[in-house]
């Protein structure tokens, strides 16, 4: 299986995902981690890209691309990938079509898991975290309790706010990725609402 995961941020991308990792035993592929890694292994791309990332500047998407693509050719790959986190505009979108068709690697499935943004909004603004310990609470779904309640704080980026900009950039750039995926056919959309376990029992209907 060789898919891409969409879907703004809150929608429980990170819990399918491990899911779908476990179940299918493909490789997760992270641009971060890849260019991380890369950088650190002193490739050719992750020389290139290195540069680019000192400067403090966005590494060009067909360098991204290219090191998808040399990724892709790595053993743990040969079971499928789940990629996840790009592409995330237009350009890159078709930067990476191109490049996989050039490299010959074809992409079974691109899943998108579906929420509205005011269920987002209240996931995301009512999470918690315990400093102490690192455990992530929700206010409403998952309370904190009572011995620890007083020291849960809220993240920076929890905030309403930060959570209506992040998905309206999801929204402005990601979103309209998608007609380039369905002009092949491949996009398939999931309900992402509901106790995790029923999102995973569409997840899995989706892909057949």
């Amino acid at each position: 299986m060789r898919m891409i995961l969409f879907g703004p941020p809150g929608a429980g991308k990170g819990t399918q995902a491990a899911r779908l990792l476990e179940r299918f035993k493909v490789a997760h592929l992270s641009t971060g981690d890849m260019l991380r890694a890369a950088v650190k292994a002193q490739s050719a791309l992750g020389t290139a890209a290195e540069g680019y990332m000192k400067r403090g500047e966005l590494v060009p998407d067909q360098l991204v691309c290219d090191l998808v693509v040399e990724r892709l050719a790595q053993d743990d790959c040969r079971l499928g990938f789940m990629l996840d986190g790009f592409p995330r505009t237009v350009p890159q979108a078709h930067a990476l079509g191109a490049t996989l068709d050039k490299a010959g690697i074809a992409l079974d499935l691109v899943l998108v898991l579906e929420v509205p943004d005011d269920l987002i909004v209240e996931r995301i603004t009512g999470r918690r975290t315990d400093p102490v310990t690192g455990a992530i609470y929700h206010l409403r779904f998952n309370p904190p309790p009572a011995e620890v309640a007083d020291r849960i704080v809220q993240r920076a980026d929890d905030t309403e706010e930060a959570c209506r900009t992040r998905l309206a950039k999801y929204h402005g750039e990601t979103t309209p990725v998608l007609p380039y995926f369905e002009a092949k056919g491949i996009v398939r959309k999931v309900d992402g609402v509901g106790p995790p376990d029923e999102v995973t029992a569409r997840v899995l209907a989706a892909i057949g």
